[in-house]
């Protein structure tokens, strides 16, 4: 509970909030402290004009106050009335948050003075007063009915009279300037716990006070208590309950404000429905803030902890450098003394920042403690209009907190260990040169789950040095083991920290890790990833894939469309483009469909190693095996190699299709469903892409996901291989 007294205290007066009202910023004060820092405009001739002088206030440091009217009122009720004089003169006090208010005017000796004065009798607010808020300092010109148009946070009020409450063990004088005297009496029309000094200063019986009622202070406890909640009225229409909600303004209204106000054009819903919908919105809020509360509370352990490891490993270290300086000769002891006064120094540094983090991660979460206590408060109430009053803002400051534990904030800013060695090897003359180096292998990368992926055949691994390392890394190797459980095997070396490996098998699960090297050696290996590739619900020699165009590997002049399932090209010479999935096991079947052919191009298709040429036709290079097409006849064609002329060719609306089978290792084309010319290559292995050459004559939309073609009658395949 300590922790939420913080949020029942009024920025400006320092004290707990008494007749805290709500500002349009969401940000609450009391209303006496309200009346202190209200200032008055006199040189605005117009509302346009004092709204205009107004929203330039932003902090009362920089006001001129011989220009304003300052009316104020101490936090026991005090004003420039019932006695009191209102002293303009008297230099400002600042308020804990900075805004300035005049002291409490010295009290003048008078026959009747009232300790909270009729609302009567206080003085009218002047027209054209402008109030700032003391924490976010926006600034607003009052309307006529003054502070009276600002709603009473009566849910804040109750839950600084439970707060309050439960603290005081013996219910204290509420007058007493220094160490409160325990109350002896309470009078029920003040609402006020005296002492009997402060009871025979401040409430004498005579005058108007001789017909209050004085109880003792349990019995005033109790009835307070048990006092019930003033029922919600309109700001607006004073005496109007408050019945339904604005959706717009996101405010209780009553029924004369939907009648006559400016509501009655605006979406209203029942308040009962509202309070219900905003109580489940900020508890489910809360849960997000309690888990980052959590964390950070696990955090702070860990923090400690690192603490006594860096003491520890300091201690451990100076007594290695000692036992090193000691066994060399003299020469070396005036050196060891620079070397000891650098390790402190980083000891003395790491400890510095992990206690700076400790303190400022302590802080963060007894202020995010303080708020949910405070909220877990603000939803016991069962006043809806007063908790919908408040609970947009309370959602809002809970997700913003929860926002501020981010990932940076709970991750260690030091790491405990002394990434330092001595190396002791050096020859005699080369003493004076003798200094700390990192001869330390690279620490375990970190695999970075969130950006590891598969699709289709394709695996996609990404990783990171630990975030404290220090230690040089030259490089990193990247390891996959062959998907059944077998050996594992390098395939990728280099300075990149994200990788990318085709042609893997379908339907198979892969086991990944990576280890970086250095000069000194090669370090641990990171934690293993288990990745599993796509998956087919359908027999080996029924086997489907989903794949669309590459936009990655295709030349430049190849123009995308169709979420990428239709190609066309800017240039008449012949570009390549790949698909997305290469393929290694299996079966499978796609299509082509031709949407444009103009001045009888030949486009080619077929299948191509990832690094193919991409600016010939397709089958130029050893890379590629493809079928090239005219609007009369077709040729096959690998490495220039041009094979089996067939009559038959392409118009616009044709289709071509391409049957790959890796358990006879063949390559057939079809054109609309024919199969054109005889097997076009065999003796195929290794991991192929779906590929075609095209130029700015032809687009070709392709179809993926398609069966073996019934004609088609695959071999037999491996019954314990992958579907792919």
């Amino acid at each position: 509970m300590d922790e939420m007294e913080e949020e029942l205290k009024c920025p400006v007066c320092g004290s707990f909030y008494r007749e805290p009202i709500i500002l349009p910023c969401s940000h609450n004060i009391c209303l006496a402290c309200a009346r202190n820092i209200l200032v008055q405009t006199p040189e605005a001739e117009s509302p346009q004009s004092s709204r205009a002088s107004g929203s330039g206030v932003s902090d009362y440091d920089y006001l001129d106050l011989d220009k304003m009217s300052l009316y104020s009122e101490a936090d026991s009720g005090y004003g420039s009335y019932g006695g009191f004089v209102s002293a303009p003169t008297t230099p400002c006090q600042k308020s804990p948050n900075g805004v300035r208010v005049f002291p409490p005017a010295v009290p003048q000796p008078g026959p009747q003075q009232h300790l909270l004065p009729h609302p009567a009798s206080l003085p009218p607010i002047p027209r054209n007063s402008c109030i700032t808020c003391p924490q976010c300092h926006r600034s607003l010109i009052l309307d006529d009915r003054g502070l009276r148009g600002f709603p009473k946070n009566r849910v804040l009020e109750g839950v600084v009279d439970r707060y309050q409450q439960s603290k005081a063990a013996a219910l204290k004088c509420q007058l007493c300037e220094k160490s409160p005297k325990e109350a002896t009496v309470m009078c029920e029309q003040c609402d006020v716990f005296y002492c009997d000094p402060c009871r025979l200063r401040c409430h004498p019986p005579r005058g108007p006070l001789a017909k209050h009622r004085l109880v003792p202070p349990a019995q005033g406890r109790i009835s307070r208590r048990a006092s019930p909640r003033k029922i919600s009225t309109c700001t607006e229409h004073e005496l109007e309950n408050l019945s339904m909600y604005c959706v717009q303004c996101k405010m209780p209204v009553c029924y004369q404000c939907l009648e006559e106000g400016k509501h009655g054009t605006h979406e209203v819903k029942a308040l009962g429905a509202m309070w219900k919908l905003h109580k489940g919105q900020l508890s489910q809020a809360l849960n997000g803030l309690s888990d980052r509360a959590t964390e950070a509370k696990e955090f702070l352990v860990q923090l400690r902890n690192m603490v006594q490891h860096i003491q520890e490993n300091g201690v451990e270290f100076e007594a290695c450098l000692v036992a090193q300086c000691d066994a060399l000769i003299d020469a070396l002891n005036r050196r060891k003394a620079q070397l000891l006064a650098q390790v402190n120094k980083e000891h003395e540094h790491k400890l510095k920042v992990v206690r700076d983090q400790i303190s400022h991660c302590t802080v963060k979460l007894r202020q995010t403690t303080g708020l949910m206590e405070y909220c877990l408060e603000v939803i016991k109430e069962n006043d809806p209009s007063g908790f919908l009053q408040i609970s947009d803002a309370l959602i809002r400051r809970v997700h913003m907190t929860e926002s501020q534990w981010g990932k940076g904030t709970l991750t260690p800013r030091m790491t405990s260990d002394f990434d330092l060695t001595l190396d002791s090897g050096p020859l005699l003359q080369t003493i004076h040169q003798l200094d700390f180096v990192q001869m330390k292998v690279p620490a375990a990368p970190i695999l970075q789950l969130e950006e590891c992926c598969t699709q289709n055949n394709s695996a996609t691994l990404s990783w990171k040095q630990p975030p404290l390392s220090t230690i040089a890394v030259e490089g990193y190797i990247l390891e996959l083991d062959d998907g059944n459980g077998g050996p594992f095997r390098e395939v990728y070396v280099g300075t990149e920290t994200i990788c990318t490996v085709d042609g893997l098998h379908f339907n198979s699960t892969y086991k990944s890790r990576v280890k970086a090297f250095n000069s000194s050696g090669v370090g641990q290996y990171s934690k293993t990833l288990i990745m599993q590739t796509s998956e087919s619900l359908l027999p080996v020699y029924r086997a489907v894939a989903w794949f669309t165009f590459d936009p990655a590997s295709a030349h430049p002049d190849i123009v995308f469309s169709n979420d990428n399932l239709t190609v066309s090209c800017n240039s008449y010479d012949d570009r390549v483009v790949l698909g997305s999935a290469a393929f290694s096991r299996g079966v499978h079947y796609w299509e082509m469909t031709v949407d444009r052919y103009d001045n009888h191009p030949d486009p080619a298709f077929g299948i191509s190693r990832a690094d193919v040429l991409k600016d010939v036709m397709l089958g130029k290079d050893d890379k590629a095996w493809a079928m090239y097409v005219d609007n009369n006849r077709s040729w096959f064609m690998h490495n220039n190699s041009h094979t089996n002329r067939t009559d038959g060719g392409v118009a616009k609306g044709s289709t071509i299709g391409v049957l790959l089978d890796f358990t006879r290792g063949i390559l057939i084309f079809l054109i609309n469903d024919e199969q054109q010319g005889p097997v076009a290559f065999e003796s195929l292995e290794g991991a192929y892409y779906p590929a075609i050459s095209l130029n700015r004559n032809v687009q070709v939309t392709l179809h993926t996901g398609l069966p073996i073609p019934d004609f088609y009658t695959p071999g037999e395949a491996d019954p314990t291989s992958s579907v792919c």
